[in-house]
């Protein structure tokens, strides 16, 4: 019961973040990323915090624990920061295909750091995980020098989210989800709005459109699904879960092409199934 469970939970997440990317493209038309992010870590932490107040016993008392709470929080901003510049200019659904290439970096960690024995299936894998972003950077790289830096910055986005889930397996898998996306939040919204305030200015965008886009990501992508994820993150293994996400950059690219007409190129389509066929063989029990 427990597993299916958890794969029901993990279907829901699928379904939020998959969407969550034409909100955020959709948002990141009329505003920065500093003050994009930062809005959605502000409003994020104002639906988790009741959760944490009503139980305040999930609170952590030592110092160690808290020190690496604060790196964590600093490596998903600096995470879920670079994916929305890249965002800004890249198409929702690659960008979605790009930053779920963290999988791949999971088990590239996780062989080292959580000790996981590596196979010739997954290091298959990993080789065509990595061969298909190659093909996804280079049509960037060959349809406008432009679009080499938000790739960039996506790819870098997808491996600080797998440095978060390897860090948090190995250091932090006794705390709480919601402790830990409370704690995340609340540090993201200090850096963020201190880096807004330099070089974009605070500002709200006062309209029924964006309070709602805030809302969905707020509420739904960061508050919800980010509190399930780390749930699953704490009860099953790092890399199946991961490597299970395959399926989010699918129904974001279909979300892409029905609302904002994002065309899906074929290389775009090459670049697709060869990252998926990767993590597919990084996932499949040997």
């Amino acid at each position: 019961m427990k597993r299916l469970r958890n794969w029901l939970l993990f279907v829901l997440i699928v379904v939020i973040w998959g969407s969550n990317w034409i909100v955020m493209k959709s948002g990141l038309r009329v505003t920065g990323p500093l003050n994009f992010v930062m809005h959605r870590f502000l409003f994020a932490l104002l639906a988790l915090s009741p959760a944490l107040m009503y139980s305040p016993k999930m609170i952590p008392r030592d110092r160690d624990t808290w020190r690496r709470l604060l790196v964590l929080s600093l490596i998903n901003s600096a995470s879920i920061l670079s994916t929305n510049i890249g965002l800004v200019y890249e198409k929702s659904g690659i960008s979605a295909v790009l930053t779920y290439t963290q999988p791949l970096f999971v088990f590239c960690l996780a062989v080292p750091f959580l000790k996981e024995k590596p196979s010739i299936a997954r290091l298959m894998g990993v080789l065509m995980g990595f061969v298909g972003v190659l093909v996804l950077y280079l049509e960037g790289v060959l349809s406008s020098t432009l679009l080499s830096q938000p790739l960039a910055f996506l790819l870098l986005g997808a491996f600080f989210w797998a440095v978060t889930i390897v860090y948090y397996k190995k250091a932090l898998s006794h705390v709480g989800p919601v402790v830990t996306n409370v704690v995340q939040f609340a540090v993201g919204v200090i850096i963020l709005s201190t880096l807004a305030l330099m070089f974009e200015g605070f500002h709200f965008i006062m309209t029924g459109t964006y309070v709602l886009i805030v809302l969905y990501m707020s509420v739904f992508a960061s508050a919800i699904a980010l509190t399930l994820w780390v749930l699953l993150l704490k009860e099953e293994e790092a890399t199946v879960v991961s490597a299970s996400s395959f399926a989010i950059p699918m129904v974001a690219l279909v979300f892409g092409w029905l609302f904002l007409g994002e065309v899906i190129e074929l290389q775009s389509i090459l670049g697709l199934a060869l990252i998926l066929s990767g993590v597919y063989l990084v996932n499949r029990k040997t």
